[in-house]
C-alpha cells in the first residue's frame, strides 16, 4: 500500500514516515521545505518538493504516484502568523487542503488522515477536553484548522472519501523546532543545555497536555487501518504545569546563568 504524506519533511510528518516504512508501507513525502528539513526525510521514502497551493504540481504527483492513502500534515502552523496574515493562513490551511482533497477525489484515494489542533477548542470550558467539547476557536489558525472538518464531511457524503481527523494536543519530541510556538519542552532543554535558566511567563501554574511524537505517529498508523470516518483527540489525557515541567527538565540539566526569556 502506498501512502502520500504531505508535510513529510516536518517534525511530526517525518516521524509518521518512519513508522509507515517500519510497517512496510510504500511512502511518498511532499513538502515545500518552508519549515521542514531535507535531513528529516527517510532515505527509503520518495520525495517531491511541492507546495499544496500548487494545484497543477500536486495533481502531477498524484497522477504519477497514485497513492492508496493520504496523511495530510502540510499546514501553516503558527498562531501568531495566522493573526498577522489571516489570508495567508486561510489560503494554505483551507484552499491548500482543498487542492489535496480534490486530488484524493479524482484519484480514488481510500482514506485521508487529517491533522487538526486542539486550538479549535479555544479556552477549555471543562477538563479533560473530549470530542464532545464545544468548538470555540480563539485564533485564525484554530478557525482554519476546524473549517477543513466541514469539507471532510462533505467529501465523505458526496464522494465516499473516508477520513480520520486527529486533533493533537501539544506534541513534543526529537526534531521539534525549539524556536517555534508550542515547543516549550524544546525551549527548556535548549536553554538549560546552554546554561541559561528560562524565564517562565506568569505564575507557571498554567497547565498543558503533552503527547510524545512517536505516539502521534502510532495514532496515524491506527487511523489508516480503521474503517468509517472519525474525529479523535490525540493526547496523554494528563495535565502538567509549566513549573512542574521545568523542574522535570532541570533534574538532569542544570543552568548556570539567568537571562530574560519568555516562553509561550
Amino acid at each position: 500500500m502506498k501512502v502520500l504524506v504531505t508535510g513529510g519533511a516536518g517534525f511530526i510528518g517525518s516521524h509518521i514516515m518512519e513508522a509507515l516504512i517500519t510497517n512496510n508501507y510504500e511512502v511518498v513525502a511532499i513538502d515545500n521545505l518552508s519549515t521542514g528539513h531535507r535531513e528529516n526525510l527517510h532515505p527509503d521514502a520518495e520525495f517531491e518538493m511541492v507546495d499544496i497551493m500548487d494545484a497543477v504540481g500536486l495533481h502531477r504527483i498524484f497522477a504519477k504516484e497514485r497513492p492508496d492513502y493520504v496523511i495530510h500534515h502540510a499546514a501553516q502552523i503558527s498562531v501568531t502568523q495566522s493573526t498577522k496574515d489571516p489570508f495567508g493562513d486561510a489560503r494554505t490551511n483551507i484552499l491548500g487542503t482543498l487542492n489535496v482533497l480534490e486530488c484524493c477525489r479524482e484519484f480514488k484515494v481510500k482514506r485521508v488522515v487529517y491533522a487538526t489542533s486542539a486550538a479549535i477548542y479555544g479556552s477549555p470550558s471543562y477538563l479533560p477536553v473530549d470530542e464532545e467539547h464545544p468548538i470555540c476557536a480563539h485564533s485564525h489558525y484554530g478557525i482554519s484548522k476546524h473549517t477543513v472538518q466541514h469539507y471532510l464531511e462533505v467529501y465523505e457524503a458526496m464522494y465516499g472519501l473516508e477520513y480520520t481527523s486527529l486533533c493533537y494536543a501539544n506534541v513534543y519530541g526529537p526534531r521539534q523546532d525549539a524556536t517555534g510556538e508550542g515547543g516549550v519542552i524544546g525551549i527548556f532543554i535548549d536553554r538549560l543545555l546552554d546554561g541559561v535558566q528560562p524565564f517562565i511567563y506568569g505564575d507557571g501554574e498554567q497547565t498543558r497536555d503533552f503527547v510524545y511524537v512517536k505516539d502521534v505517529a502510532r495514532a496515524n498508523l491506527l487511523a489508516l487501518e480503521s474503517t468509517g470516518s472519525h474525529f479523535v483527540n490525540i493526547s496523554s489525557n494528563q495535565s502538567i504545569s509549566i513549573n512542574s515541567l521545568y523542574h522535570l527538565a532541570k533534574l538532569r540539566l542544570k543552568p548556570t546563568r539567568v537571562i530574560g526569556v519568555v516562553n509561550k
